[in-house]
């Protein structure tokens, strides 16, 4: 006598779940892609990556659905739930680590290790062509209180040698740091003030910030100021205060290293 097996049916939400998971993986690096290498704009390929994440939202969403189903129904498709959630982390995995960034910093796009009177960004016409003639503005009082609590470790350069060896330190450091620099004026003429204007990239999506740097002369040797800030967005994710420590770190040393 045969008998007749009735096998459960399988969660729909598990079987969407992987499907739109992986979905998501290829939108998000395809736009990833896209935007380092240059082949599509920044808003463009921001929205993209928005996409991107709002479907790993609903795979994870369809995940978290057939879990409750398989539970109560005991319907089949735990496996394919469990793959569709791996995926989708693995998509949220960096954008939340950014979330959390954001909600753990200030909210601001540009930092100056002189918040009294920062670094005013070359007009140049070289400046400007490499900026796509963007002027940073000017910040606000309270953006710069907000800098000051927050990054209490960036602050001003003071090096105990002349002017000409301290604009040498400012030049050498970009180069090791990788910047792209677009003028270089030493220091001399009425005021004595040099300057050095430049572009540093993320490593990831190569966002630009735009960076100049102040040396100005003192009785007592050379006073360095840097100033970075971010061209897209309204948060910059302490990138800006990066740029800064490490020129900081790397003028520092090569400072060390020349005495």
């Amino acid at each position: 006598m045969r008998r007749l097996i009735i096998e459960e049916p399988v969660s729909r939400p598990a079987k969407w779940s992987p499907a739109l998971a992986s979905f998501a993986l290829v939108v998000t690096l395809l736009a990833t892609l896209l935007i380092r290498f240059g082949r599509i704009d920044y808003p463009s390929g921001f929205i993209a990556l928005g996409a991107g994440i709002a479907i790993a939202l609903v795979a994870v969403a369809m995940s978290l659905l057939s879990f409750v189903r398989i539970w109560q129904e005991g319907r089949r498709g735990l496996g394919s739930a469990v793959k569709g959630l791996l995926i989708a982390a693995l998509v949220l995995a960096y954008p939340g680590f950014m979330a959390l960034k954001a909600a753990t910093l200030p909210p601001i796009t540009d930092v100056s290790t002189d918040t009294d009177d920062p670094p005013g960004f070359s007009r140049s016409r070289a400046a400007l062509a490499a900026r796509d003639g963007r002027i940073p503005p000017d910040v606000a009082p309270e953006a710069r209180e907000m800098q000051r609590a927050a990054y209490v470790q960036i602050a001003p350069l003071t090096l105990d040698i002349g002017p000409e060896e301290a604009f040498a330190i400012v030049e050498k450091a970009a180069h090791n740091l990788g910047w792209q620099v677009i003028e270089a004026v030493p220091p001399g003429g009425r005021i004595g003030l040099g300057r050095l204007e430049a572009v540093d990239r993320s490593r990831l999506l190569k966002m630009p910030s735009d960076i100049t740097v102040r040396v100005r002369p003192r009785v007592d040797g050379t006073r360095i100021d840097i100033r970075s800030a971010s061209r897209f967005g309204s948060h910059d994710l302490g990138a800006n205060a990066g740029y800064i420590r490490a020129f900081l770190e790397e003028a520092s040393n090569l400072a060390i290293a020349v005495r």
